[in-house]
């Protein structure tokens, strides 16, 4: 059966009479005559044209066995101007072999629908996903949540896919417990600092290990972290962004331009390395004692950093918001924190924060 143009108005009536008399071997043979035209001449088309072409393969969809799906989503994965219901149809089969080349290469298939399989199909489908040359955090926040270990390594391992805070803080979750997980977080060099503090801070001894083992340039926190079984992690290899970021708040420091507003600033923006290196430029002591009081469980560690710095409570609360937001916690009214607070005296805070300094130092001292 010879095709005629794109634009033929009998075309569809040419295929439902074909559909309805043919066998298995024509449909088939159709398919592959309806792929080669739209494949051959598809930078061709124009919107019109390529809507008659959705109407055809929706058609031949309906009466298709599995293989022959297979052979078409194959085909038309790579297309960039593939009919978008066929797309749709063929992405939302139940066989994955049907599925994985749509969701791994079509640009057909938007946020939304992508989020909509992720949320719906089989592993298989969110391993297809994982691969695609881009992922919105969005969509890498459903296959973390429901990929198993292999999807969310896949995911993890994948230098287009973008992460969302919240999306992160569910990755340390899952790598806190995963070996296989640690392992690929540990090497992806766009983990922000206070995820990677955080998952450092509750991985087992285990886990840790694999994750110095697969970067060297993390061996120093995470070997401190292993020796001193807390929560504590030394000041070494850091992402070129924190150190550039720690150098311009020292710099505003040494000009005299660094104080409380500022902190507030840091704090309201959520940007936790300045907001740290603030913190401790106006306490005296290293980033990395900072850093380890804001992984704390509590609140405590802010409380008593900010008593020393004689913050007032807007400006603590701030720091306590930026926390909360980054963990992918709900803000509180922190009435407890606050109580608290108020009768915290700035000389049991200095204690205090002179006990977190000789600790630092002789965890640094064990690393050395």
């Amino acid at each position: 059966m010879a095709f005629k143009s794109p634009l033929s108005t009998n075309l569809l009536d040419d295929l439902q009479t074909a559909l309805a008399h043919g066998n298995v071997a024509r449909r088939v043979d159709m398919l592959r005559q309806v792929t080669d035209l739209f494949i051959d001449h598809a930078a061709d088309y124009s919107a019109a044209q390529i809507a008659v072409f959705d109407d055809v393969f929706e058609c031949l969809i309906e009466h298709l066995e599995a293989e022959t799906k297979i052979l078409l989503a194959g085909r038309l994965g790579p297309a960039s101007n593939a009919p978008p219901r066929a797309v749709r149809s063929l992405a939302f089969d139940d066989l994955v072999e049907v599925a994985a080349p749509l969701l791994s290469q079509s640009n057909q298939l938007d946020e939304h629908a992508l989020i909509e399989n992720a949320r719906t199909k089989s592993q298989g489908h969110l391993m297809a996903i994982s691969t695609r040359k881009t992922l919105s955090g969005a969509v890498t926040e459903i296959l973390v949540e429901r990929g198993n270990d292999d999807v969310v390594m896949s995911t993890i391992n994948n230098q287009g896919a973008s992460f969302s805070e919240r999306g992160y803080d569910r990755l340390v979750q899952r790598a806190g417990s995963s070996e296989g997980i640690a392992t690929c977080v540990a090497m992806r060099p766009s983990m922000p600092r206070h995820h990677m503090l955080k998952l450092i801070s509750q991985a087992s001894a285990s886990v840790r290990a694999r994750m110095a083992a697969a970067n060297p340039k993390l061996a120093g926190e995470i070997n401190s972290a292993v020796q001193k079984a807390t929560r504590q992690a030394a000041p070494a290899t850091m992402s070129e962004d924190a150190a550039i970021s720690h150098e311009l708040v020292r710099l505003l420091h040494k000009d005299g331009r660094l104080d409380e507003n500022e902190v507030a600033k840091f704090a309201a923006n959520d940007k936790f390395d300045e907001a740290n290196a603030a913190i401790a430029c106006l306490t005296h002591v290293s980033v990395s004692v900072v850093e380890a009081m804001m992984i704390e469980a509590s609140n405590e560690g802010i409380l008593i950093l900010s008593k020393v710095a004689n913050f007032s409570w807007p400006t603590v609360k701030a720091v306590i918001d930026m926390r909360q937001r980054l963990s992918n916690q709900p803000l509180s009214e922190n009435i407890a924190d606050r109580d608290t607070y108020e009768r915290l005296r700035p000389s049991t805070a200095q204690q205090v924060l002179r006990f977190h300094r000789m600790q630092q130092a002789t965890a640094d001292a064990s690393v050395a």
